[in-house]
């Protein structure tokens, strides 16, 4: 069981790389994409060159990553409901990926009139965006109470701000033009790098080391 939880806890670890590669790969069968002003989710858009396999390289492998890691963390933080509750976050954050790649948003991503699948798609993305971010924000303060690890949760505090600061980079981006795919990336990676941290970090605590009384 020790093996399996260990491999649950590892993927963590891996989703920030497949992120990386699966959206760098993606790109390179869309002629002129540009990774510093388009989103992400135009791989996948209607009509886009590479809506076709977009969402099986990315979304939904991710979606796969994010659900099983959340089964680790399940497993391995059993005794406090709090911990519980950000390993939920994470499941849900998982279930979103799926649905934003089976809700594709329309062309461009930013029509005028959305039609029901970029509403989904819009809606999935929010969900994702608050579930790591309110993820992150618990463990930010409770992770020195739950596994005695205060740098865990200084970092975990800094990755929240972040990702809060760059979705109001990304808003005024929207209005510019510019550079909204930039600031997603950062926003997004940022998150992911948190999620490897929590990997780790539950990874090298020693089995039952959850604090007591953290419920």
């Amino acid at each position: 069981m020790k093996n399996l939880d260990r491999m649950l806890l590892g993927l963590g670890v891996l989703i920030p790389f497949w992120l990386f590669f699966g959206v760098l790969l993606t790109a390179l069968a869309y002629p002129d994409y540009s990774h510093l002003d388009q989103a992400m989710s135009q791989l996948g858009a209607q009509g886009s060159p590479t809506q076709g396999f977009s969402a099986w390289v990315n979304n939904l492998p991710l979606g796969v990553l994010f659900v099983l890691f959340a089964v680790g963390v399940l497993r391995r933080l059993r005794g406090s409901r709090l911990a519980l509750f950000s390993a939920g976050l994470i499941l849900v954050h998982g279930l979103a990926s799926f649905a934003t790649g089976y809700f594709p948003c329309d062309q461009g991503c930013a029509p005028v009139q959305p039609s029901f699948s970029q509403q989904m798609h819009n809606l999935a993305g929010l969900v994702m965006f608050l579930s790591l971010t309110l993820a992150s924000l618990l463990w930010a303060f409770a992770s020195k109470r739950l596994m005695g690890a205060r740098g865990f949760g200084l970092f975990s505090l800094a990755c929240t701000v972040l990702a809060v600061a760059t979705v109001v980079l990304m808003a005024q981006a929207v209005e510019t033009g510019h550079s909204f795919g930039l600031y997603q990336r950062i926003n997004y990676g940022i998150s992911v790098i948190w999620v490897a941290g929590l990997a780790l970090m539950l990874s090298r605590s020693r089995a039952g080391s959850l604090q007591p009384g953290t419920t």
